[in-house]
């Protein structure tokens, strides 16, 4: 009789193989229920409470994103000038008709970002009477690759929102966040008389990869600066060293009309004249300025008072903060459904056999232990830049790996995986018996030394995939219902579409090879010795993520002390790294949680690998056609 691993409270048993004998060691882990945190107590209370916090989290977001429904807003598709396909969502408020056409505003997010990254500047426009359109760059989001292609993306995007019947001509706002202010900048000079001002959203009139379009005292037309004190991007946008620098840069100064310190606030030239110029800096970051309300209070302003229709209402009366607490409320609620998911799936017949004892634990305690933790606490961090930096050199965009930026973070993993496993197997060969021949107790084998079980491994990942399938359901849902994503600030899970499912498809493998090597470390060699899920949860989580908020710690430290970064040639780098915290604070429950539930480091590795590699490739920008 097979007692097997008991899939709701991870109490160890008995698990017989196919001719009924027991198979694994004897677990040296202490006796425990192996419960959940007691909000989640059992994978179906999981299922049910990530289910209300998707439907809660999705009322809150739609009541803010349609200002309590008074705001309509839709997918939308229109070509580029070359035929490719750009999309944006448009918020129209219920005031804007044909008979009554409203002011409008194009909205364009930075690079490597998608359309929720502008939602606040966009539910504060719309709520003031505009129509906006939030549009995806060319190649990023769910627009057609490849990206940079036609101007970004801007100039279709003004043309698309400057044709609809409901938008007042020449009424029109741009704004841009980073890459987002290039492609706005280039929009202005395609269709000069389609607009009638500007917002700059840390980013500047140069237009590198492009002709240049140099800013001047009459082009754009009325122009606000919004920068950031602490921009990663200074030298980049306005050929200064530091963010603090801005009102000093000859290049900002030369769209100024003016050869003096800029004085922050003032506004200059004239807005009947289209010469208005004013600079905002604040106490920010190059990302966080979407994620600020004074920001996006500028912006609204600068729109009130060089746009015709936009409403009175104040620039600081804001509701945009709780879109983002329920889209946040949707991600908990999608993620909690992998592990309710999970726990359902091994009660069933066909996947019981996955759920087999958890192996002795036979990782390394003491000193060696905490030598152990400190090498991998530090090597994806010092590796971090370099190795990135390596692979997107060695392979540029192209149609089997068609994004620089996962690129660069795939052969950060290949290299960090190498790393491990040459340290892993040293320490295997040196140990002594029998940990010489413990393949079981790293979650590899069911004996000690014995063969690979084939079939097992083939349901771990059907399970692993059938687990990530029912977060998707989840994700598809939140966008069916309400139009939007479930997210973070600019940590997100996005619906997967045809094109970018090839690209996931060409990077999975070595995102594959990471994990597995990293559970196996992880649970081989390192594996904490606790009575408890949570606690163990808990310890192998802090274990993956703690390198990764020192890497930022130091990064932004120095920033904040010097005003640059500590690796001041990566920027863009820098804040890609903001990513991995929560990526690895997901990453560590969901390798514990499967290791703990099955004895073996398979089923969280395909997780790992097929969620985390699908939210890398849908959050990147798409440089060519996927094959």
């Amino acid at each position: 009789m097979d007692q097997g691993l008991d899939t709701q409270t991870g109490a160890v048993g008995v698990v017989g193989d196919r001719n009924g004998g027991p198979v694994g060691p004897a677990s040296s882990d202490p006796p425990s229920h192996g419960r959940l945190p007691s909000w989640m107590k059992t994978s179906r209370a999981a299922l049910a409470f990530g289910l209300a916090l998707i439907l809660i989290g999705g009322l809150v977001a739609n009541t803010a994103q349609t200002n309590g429904g008074n705001i309509r807003i839709s997918n939308v598709a229109f070509p580029t000038s070359t035929g490719s396909m750009m999309t944006g969502l448009l918020y129209v408020p219920v005031t804007a008709t044909v008979k009554t056409p409203a002011c409008g505003v194009v909205a364009i997010e930075g690079y490597i970002n998608s359309v929720d990254t502008m939602d606040g500047f966009s539910i504060e426009m719309a709520r003031r009477g505009c129509v906006v359109l939030d549009a995806n760059q060319t190649g990023q989001g769910t627009s057609a690759p490849p990206a940079f292609l036609d101007g970004y993306g801007g100039p279709d995007a003004l043309n698309y929102l400057a044709n609809l019947p409901i938008v007042k001509k020449g009424d029109i706002g741009l704004i841009g966040h980073s890459m987002g202010g290039w492609a706005s900048i280039i929009a202005a000079a395609t269709y000069p008389k389609d607009y009638r001002s500007l917002v700059l959203v840390s980013s500047s009139t140069s237009t590198p990869g492009l002709e240049p379009i140099p800013g001047t005292a009459t082009f754009p037309r009325n122009v606000a600066v919004v920068e950031a004190s602490g921009s990663e991007f200074a030298s980049l946008m306005w050929a200064v060293p530091k963010g603090t620098m801005f009102p000093e840069s000859a290049r900002m100064q030369a769209l100024f009309g003016i050869k003096s310190t800029i004085e922050v606030g003032h506004v200059y030239g004239s807005v009947a004249q289209g010469t208005a110029r004013v600079l905002y800096l604040e106490s920010d970051i190059h990302p966080g300025l979407t994620f600020d309300p004074s920001a996006i209070q500028h912006s609204v302003a600068w729109m009130q008072s060089t746009l015709d229709g936009v409403g009175p209402l104040a620039p600081s009366n804001q509701i945009w903060l709780w879109d983002e607490i329920g889209t946040f409320l949707g991600l908990l609620g999608v993620i909690l459904l992998l592990f309710g998911a999970g726990g359902e799936l091994l009660k069933t017949r066909f996947f019981a056999s996955v759920a087999r004892r958890r192996p002795q634990n036979r990782s390394m305690r003491g000193l060696p232990w905490w030598i152990g933790a400190l090498i991998l606490v530090l090597v994806g961090p010092l590796t971090f830049f370099r190795f990135q930096e390596y692979g997107q050199n060695q392979f540029p965009a192209g149609s089997i790996f068609p994004e620089s930026i996962t690129s660069g973070v795939m052969t950060w993993a290949v290299g960090g995986a190498l790393i491990a496993a040459v340290l892993f197997l040293i320490w295997h060969l040196t140990s002594r018996a029998p940990a010489r021949e413990a393949f079981a107790s790293y979650g590899l084998a069911e004996t000690e030394g014995g063969p690979v079980d084939w079939p097992n491994i083939w349901r771990s990942f059907l399970l692993a995939l059938s687990s990530v399938v029912v977060v998707y359901l989840g994700v598809f849902f939140f966008e069916w219902a309400w139009t939007s994503d479930v997210r973070l600030w600019i940590f997100n899970i996005k619906p997967v579409d045809l094109v970018h499912l090839k690209a996931i498809l060409s990077y999975i493998g070595p995102f594959f090879l990471y994990f597995f090597v990293l559970s196996t470390v992880l649970f081989g060699q390192l594996r904490p010795r606790v009575n408890s899920l949570g606690k163990f949860m808990a310890a192998n989580t802090a274990l993956l993520t703690i390198g990764y908020v020192g890497l930022l710690a130091i990064e932004y430290g120095v920033l904040g002390a010097t005003g640059e970064l500590a690796t001041s040639s990566q920027p863009l780098l820098a804040i890609v790294a903001f990513q991995f915290v929560p990526i690895f604070l997901l990453v560590g429950p969901i390798l514990s949680y499967f290791f703990w539930k099955t004895g073996r480091v398979y089923t969280g590795a395909f997780a790992c690998a097929l969620l985390i590699t699908s939210m890398i490739v849908m959050n990147t920008a798409l440089q060519a056609p996927p094959w």
